[in-house]
């Protein structure tokens, strides 16, 4: 019977990803660089975990060009990981959820789940309305969070970096020679 591996196992490896990168989206219609400070947040969050940011953009709610900066991110070799802030309400304009699910190939529940929860701890009922979905496209980890800064802290502090490495490691363990 072959020998299960224990999450400790799994954390072990995952610990020797090392530095990933990662390129960070922040949809909105009223922020710019100069005010982005929840994508400057997630920037410097994973700067101070020791990764790398090779990408980064502040993009209008357009789907057209959300679907096209997607696309890019998964093309480019230096992003294993992306992360998208904003546009997740449920005004008519929030279509982040929707063009980020439109390009996975598979789901991770778990993370709006886990989100969700641990914004009900926060603010309470009203975390019923934070769409937060995270998932595979094309070999790559894909996140996307609300924009308001508290939310992007507990994102970051609480679930992506955390797992960020196990989960880039689950998805590529194949790829490694023993």
């Amino acid at each position: 019977m072959p020998d299960e591996s224990s999450f400790q196992d799994h954390a072990d490896a995952a610990s020797s990803v090392g530095a990933l990168g990662f390129a960070v989206i922040t949809l909105s219609d009223t922020r710019t660089d100069a005010t982005d400070v929840s994508g400057r947040f997630i920037k410097n969050a994973l700067v101070a975990a020791g990764h790398k940011v090779p990408y980064y953009r502040v993009l209008r709610e357009d789907r057209v060009k959300i679907k096209t900066t997607l696309q890019d991110c998964l093309a480019d070799p230096e992003v294993a990981i992306v992360i998208t802030n904003g546009g997740t309400g449920i005004a008519s304009r929030d279509s982040t959820i929707e063009v980020l699910a439109s390009v996975l190939d598979k789901q991770l529940d778990g993370f709006g789940e886990l989100f969700r929860m641990l914004s009900y701890q926060e603010i309470g009922p009203a975390a019923m309305m934070s769409r937060a979905l995270a998932g595979i496209a094309k070999n790559r980890v894909l996140f996307a969070i609300p924009g308001s800064t508290n939310a992007v802290r507990l994102a970051m502090e609480k679930l992506i970096l955390p797992q960020a490495g196990h989960v880039y490691w689950e998805l590529n363990k194949h790829l490694r020679v023993t």
